[in-house]
């Protein structure tokens, strides 16, 4: 039996195929610092949230 899939899988299937990027993001590294993937804030390698525009990683 095929498993049915959801409206996202089907949403990140179509922009895959178009050359978007569908991963989630996360911290970036520069140096030994995490770097805000929306704002480009730098960050102690234990930060969890940015503290200039107040991003955070899914599931945090």
């Amino acid at each position: 039996m095929a498993t049915a899939s959801t409206d996202d899988d089907l949403l990140d299937d179509f922009l895959t195929q178009r050359g978007h990027e569908t991963g989630r993001p996360g911290w970036e590294e520069n140096y030994n610092k995490k770097q805000c993937p929306d704002c480009g804030g730098l960050h102690g390698p234990d930060a969890a949230e940015c503290t200039v525009c107040g991003w955070r990683p899914r599931g945090s």
